[in-house]
């Protein structure tokens, strides 16, 4: 798997990805419950659009800083350190003010975390390329090795907050705020990264995907991207929602001590294993069907999803709630990976990382911005209290229909692409 001399680089770069994305692992899924518990589940929807709104503006910076001025395992260490602060302030507030919690003082303190943790995803991604091409691995074949191990650490917090009972509570704030400290410090040791000294290196402007904008003028591109932003409002949904559904059936006494109700996040995780199976069907079907079939699958996944968590429950329809989880890796894996093939077919070497930039703008950040706040409008007129199961069924009903006519139109109207080997 690696050679004998630098193996030990290896386990370190998965350590690194475990506690890169263990950090995220323990409130991502988990944060509607609390804000559920605290009388504050109307505001779930404003906590994850936070996401999709710095991920807009800080990453692309973050980036440019540290090509230019700090050497990213250094940018990556402050980043993390910020976010911890954040996050610690949370959990002490959040601690300190149970029952009473102002909802401004909360978003806040969440959004100097958040703002600090988005961009260490992507100076994740260049601390470990570069120090495997620093020591001569090929990092198409080596990365693949070390990445899931940042999916292992996410499903492992999240099992940790369920047993420990920190999903409903501000403490899953301060594991991760824990987790964060950790990493700051053991991103110090990880080995240098470079920073450049050429004139030629990306700009903001570059980062951000604006230089890409000139892709509008294709209808083809413009409809691609139009659908990113259509398809991105259901990237969230579930991560703000899931969890705080699944509970909401301890509200029917038959039900109160399920499996469903007790271990919700365990449970969603399901979601997370079935991504990691899911990405290596990608290349089957992508030789098989082509780029547009492949997007409409997920589409259609996305629909399936929501519709197994409006026919499901803790009984007789259990089996619809682990085939929403089990659907979700299709749903996920298959327009994300689609959608950045695309991008890179149908691009020049020019526009390439601009587009790719653009793309994450428009889905992870427009259509994951405005998909959560209207999402949340509809939870909140239709689910008279989060944590009832009353309402609950119409919301994903609504979810489902959304995503299938957004499927309709995008087979009705997006032209045929050849198929990719």
């Amino acid at each position: 798997m690696w050679n004998n001399n630098n193996d030990n680089l290896c386990l370190r770069l998965s350590v690194l990805s475990f506690l890169q994305y263990g950090i995220w692992g323990c409130y991502l899924i988990s944060l509607g419950l609390f804000l559920g518990v605290e009388q504050l589940g109307q505001y779930i929807g404003w906590f994850y659009s936070i996401q999709g709104i710095v991920s807009l503006l800080l990453p692309p910076l973050m980036g440019v800083v540290a090509d230019r001025w700090i050497p990213a395992q250094r940018l990556l260490s402050l980043c993390h350190l910020f976010s911890a602060v954040g996050m610690g302030g949370c959990f002490i507030y959040g601690i300190s003010s149970s029952g009473h919690i102002d909802i401004s003082i909360l978003i806040i303190l969440y959004t100097i975390s958040v703002a600090f943790y988005m961009p260490t995803i992507a100076l994740y991604n260049a601390v470990t390329l570069s120090a495997l091409k620093n020591v001569g691995y090929d990092a198409v074949k080596v990365f693949p090795k070390i990445r899931p191990w940042g999916t292992v650490g996410f499903i492992c917090a999240m099992w940790l907050v369920d047993l420990t009972g920190f999903k409903s509570t501000a403490s899953q704030f301060g594991l991760s705020a824990a987790l964060g400290v950790l990493l700051s410090l053991y991103a110090l040791s990880l080995p240098p990264c470079p920073v450049s000294a050429s004139k030629g290196h990306k700009t903001l402007r570059q980062a951000m995907g604006v230089d890409a904008l000139v892709l509008f003028r294709q209808r083809k591109m413009a409809l691609f991207f139009v659908f990113c932003v259509l398809l991105g409002v259901c990237l969230q949904i579930a991560n703000g929602y899931a969890s705080p559904y699944l509970e909401a059936w301890g509200s029917v006494s038959e039900y109160a001590d399920s499996f469903m109700v007790r271990h919700s996040v365990i449970l969603t995780s399901m979601s997370q294993m079935s991504e990691t199976f899911c990405f290596l069907l990608i290349p089957f079907f992508m030789r098989r069907f082509g780029i547009k079939i492949v997007m409409l699958i997920a589409l259609v996944a996305w629909s399936l999803r929501f519709l197994f968590f409006a026919v499901g429950n803790p009984a007789d329809g259990f089996y619809f709630i682990i085939l929403s989880m089990i659907i979700y890796g299709v749903a996920f894996d298959f327009f994300n990976i689609s959608a950045s093939l695309f991008v890179d077919a149908e691009t020049t070497p020019d526009t390439r990382s601009s587009a790719q930039g653009l793309l994450m703008m428009m889905s992870n950040g427009f259509g994951s911005t405005i998909g959560m706040l209207a999402v949340q409008s509809v939870v909140n007129h239709y689910v008279p209290q989060i944590r009832s199961v009353e309402g609950w069924d119409i919301c994903w009903y609504i979810f489902a229909a959304y995503a299938f006519v957004v499927a309709l139109l995008f087979m009705t109207v997006f032209p045929a692409t050849r198929k990719k080997s």
